[in-house]
């Protein structure tokens, strides 16, 4: 007859070897560097065409709005293209005439900025300039002191140091052509990329089915479903998001100019345009917007009032609108991590310059869209997204292995606002539980982690001891119906509370109304102890009595002393079995032996136990009741309470 062991046996750590990069990562690489350079050599090229795609969002609502208005397509996307042209004209001529006001005042800054200057140099600031330029004129008397002993050493007594010859250069007079270069250049390259992007933006609006379909053809014929999600997707997302910014820095923008206004800063249309459009830039747009107000307000008052003013306008203004307005209005609509805001926004400067810093956000926008649905691109939105990048089961096994509770609980906190104790057990914690004890049989969890998890378990079984097994009421889902759940998030599903409670008292039968009517007994694995305890603690949220009994107390030796005092069932708990349940079969021959009689029920937390499956498996290794999950075994042991009379006479 096969023995037991009371232990699990420890197999030598095996780790296996890093992998090399293959060629298809090799070839990913190159892809990528060639993608980049593209991108910067032909800036001038995708910049307008960029522009035209992010364009035809924001005029996608408002052609849709022309055409159930009966207007047609094609007279719907002239009138929006040409509400855009208006638009842009008439932001540039507000910023022309404003600018050509501010050059002709600008002797009169320039008097004030001098007067201003003075003043300081009477001042602190020119007290701070003559001990600047004091030091500065010794260490360069010092230097020329140092240099000419240099010479005179090289050349000797009677060197003589060559003469300095001054050159100078006459430049030709320019051409005509040169002039109407230098003159219509600044105005002529403008206009042709507007030109460009209204074009496109036309072609654009007017295909937009046909395009969306070759689309489909080129990247997802195979899988229809996924890729029109994924477009529908990535077209509401950044729909949404530019309607939403817009709307937000126009309004930045509005306040800023009537605050200059009032404050008396010159031209603050043109300020109130121009921080409206920096605000597109994350983080830092509005601060750099807020540069030329203030130096304008020292230029044009004599004091110090009209700078602090505007200051305090771009101080106050900002927080509000990003801190405050914006999370109520469309909260994280984008679905990128701050980092990943920061990143692209640097990458995309450095690519394209100023446009790259407002096209950042759009951009990295549609990598993360297309990551959330293609498998192989999974990294984008691990990388740049703002959603979980690891399932609550690694976070618990992750925060379990650092044998930290505090952390470990902390989790659990978050998890428990949306969802039910016995559902947070089920789903997290014994997988968690599982991926440990797995990585324990193959070696690659020491001893010393081991025990970090065993601590860190009962610690959390003890903070929730207070903790109803019930659902949250106002519950806050953590994933909206309207987004896609990541791939993460894809495999965590969620389970309703136990359902119902054990009569009290005399209600309940003879046998059940002691202390402790279920005795939890733990399997042989290092973690089975775990588990035990979790259905102990939800057995008695339900008004059972239950204690946990280690593998030792029902091991061959130890069964002899087990107390069965007021024990009216027995539950084991099994994180795994690895397939063979012939040791769990000898462990109930052993409890039919000491207390015949009693019913047993067997836990099989790992999904896709045989014993689970196969009906004469279960009969041979003889348990009354099989069950897969903590809510089951809960629901199995009221049952049995409820009915056990039936149960006996049916017997």
């Amino acid at each position: 007859m096969p023995t037991e062991a009371t232990d699990v046996p420890r197999q030598p750590a095996q780790v296996p070897p890093p992998l090399v990069p293959g060629l298809r990562g090799l070839l990913t690489l190159a892809v990528g560097v060639v993608l980049i350079a593209a991108l910067y050599f032909g800036r001038e090229v995708f910049i307008p065409l960029v522009l035209a795609v992010l364009l035809s969002f924001v005029l996608g609502p408002v052609v849709n709005l022309l055409r159930r208005l009966h207007l047609g397509r094609v007279p719907s996307v002239i009138v929006a293209v040409l509400l855009a042209l208006a638009v842009i004209g008439g932001i540039g001529t507000v910023i022309g005439t404003q600018v050509a006001g501010l050059a002709g005042n600008l002797p009169q800054y320039q008097a004030t900025v001098s007067k201003k200057f003075a003043g300081l140099q009477a001042g602190w600031l020119g007290e701070a300039n003559r001990v600047i330029s004091k030091f500065s004129h010794q260490v360069q008397d010092a230097t020329q002191k140092a240099d000419a002993a240099g010479t005179a050493a090289s050349t000797g007594p009677a060197g003589d140091t060559p003469k300095a010859q001054l050159v100078k250069v006459q430049e030709p007079d320019p051409s005509p052509f040169t002039l109407a270069e230098k003159v219509l250049g600044p105005i002529v390259e403008p206009l042709t990329t507007v030109g460009i992007v209204l074009v496109v933006v036309v072609f654009l609006l007017l295909q937009r089915e046909d395009l969306r379909n070759r689309m489909i053809r080129l990247f997802g014929s195979g899988d229809l479903h996924r890729t029109t999600v994924a477009m529908d997707d990535a077209a509401g997302r950044l729909g949404t998001y530019f309607l939403a910014q817009l709307g937000m820095n126009a309004a930045f923008g509005v306040i800023v100019g009537v605050g200059l206004w009032i404050v008396g800063v010159p031209s603050p249309v043109l300020w109130g345009v121009f921080s409206a459009l920096m605000r597109f830039v994350p983080y830092i747009g509005a601060f750099i917007s807020a540069v030329f107000p203030l130096a304008l307000a020292a230029a044009v008052d004599p004091g110090w009032s009209m700078v602090i003013a505007t200051a305090a306008l771009f101080l106050v203004a900002e927080p509000v609108f990003g801190q405050v307005i914006e999370p109520l209005l469309y909260g994280h609509s984008t679905g990128l991590s701050p980092f990943a805001v920061i990143v692209s926004t640097l990458f995309w400067g450095f690519l394209w310059g100023p446009i790259g810093l407002i096209l950042a956000t759009p951009f990295t926008v549609c990598l993360v869209v297309l990551g959330r649905h293609v498998d192989s691109l999974e990294f984008l939105d691990i990388m740049l997204g703002d959603r979980p990048p690891l399932t609550p089961i690694e976070n618990f096994y992750q925060r379990m292995l650092s044998g930290d509770p505090d952390e470990v609980r902390d989790l659990a906190e978050a998890m428990l606002k949306e969802r039910s104790l016995s559902s947070y057990y089920d789903e997290v914690a014994l997988k968690g539980l599982q991926l440990a004890a797995n990585d324990y049989a193959r070696g690659v969890v020491t001893p010393a982690q081991l025990e970090n998890i065993r601590a860190s378990s009962r610690s959390l079984v003890e903070d929730f001891e207070d903790h109803e097994d019930v659902e949250p009421t106002g519950k806050d889902k953590a994933i909206s119906p309207n987004q896609t759940p990541t791939l993460a998030e894809r495999v965590h599903p969620r389970n309703e509370a136990v359902p119902g409670q054990a009569p009290s008292g005399e209600a309940l039968p003879e046998g059940w109304r002691g202390d402790a009517p279920v005795l939890c007994v733990a399997g042989r694995g290092p973690l089975d102890e775990a588990s035990s305890a979790m259905l102990a603690q939800l057995l008695r949220k339900h008004g059972l009595g239950a204690r946990v009994a280690g593998y030792r107390a029902v091991s061959r030796d130890g069964i002899r002393d087990l107390d069965l005092t007021g024990v009216a069932m027995v539950c084991i708990s099994y994180l795994d079995i690895s397939g063979n349940p012939a040791h769990l079969r000898y462990l109930l021959e052993r409890l039919k032996r000491r207390a015949p009689g009693i019913p047993v029920l067997v836990g099989l937390w790992p999904v896709g136990e045989k014993v689970l499956t196969d009906a004469a498996i279960g009969r041979e290794v003889g348990a009354d009741v099989y069950v897969s999950s903590l809510r089951d075994g809960v629901e199995a042991c009221l049952r049995m309470a409820i009915g056990t009379e039936g149960h006996r006479d049916a017997a």
